[in-house]
């Protein structure tokens, strides 16, 4: 998806909703133009409902071991607003060289914590656990704006319902800014 008019893109990014999507975080993914979940969706009802929302992306992380949720791909590549996105629910198994390859923001899930980190003009992102909580973790998920070559990745405490702004990172043409 690309948006050649200059508008905004928002791209809603969800992981580990362990069967539980939660009234805050269809809230928080209200008016998002893409939605990537990477993976341990737990219930295929969750698919729908964020497809309700937006064209979706979605992943199988773990926990996704039978019915609709197995046959979700383990990795996915999608192209939004002419950056590349990679989806691999447990950072641990990526292997690929994501700048060789050209990918702008490499999604993750799996760890539970929430994370936005610049490495070699790449972006990885973990949107955190928007499901259970677990851990004494915050429950979170995370957005993205693309606008004007630019790229502007933030955390979203479901709990708070305010942005992590300790996690913020904002990016123009794949060179972040923290």
């Amino acid at each position: 998806m690309s948006d050649p008019s200059g508008n905004a893109l928002a791209i809603g990014v969800i992981s580990d909703t362990h069967g539980l999507l939660r009234p805050e975080a269809i809230q928080a993914l209200l008016g998002v133009d893409h939605i990537l979940h990477a993976g341990d969706v737990g219930d295929p009802l969750i698919l729908d409902k964020l497809r309700w929302i937006a064209p979706l992306t979605a992943i199988r992380g773990n926990v996704d071991t039978a019915g609709v949720c197995a046959t979700l791909p383990a990795t996915e590549a999608v192209e939004l607003g002419g950056r590349l996105f990679y989806l691999v629910h447990s950072i641990r198994d990526l292997d690929i060289d994501p700048k060789a390859v050209g990918i702008a923001v490499v999604v993750s899930g799996h760890s539970h914590r929430a994370e936005v980190q610049q490495r070699q003009d790449v972006l990885y992102l973990n949107p955190g656990s928007a499901g259970p909580r677990r851990f004494e973790l915050p429950v979170t998920l995370a957005k993205v704006t693309l606008a004007e070559g630019t790229m502007c990745a933030s955390i979203i405490n479901l709990g708070s319902g305010e942005h992590a702004n300790a996690i913020q990172r904002q990016a123009g043409n794949r060179a972040y800014r923290p």
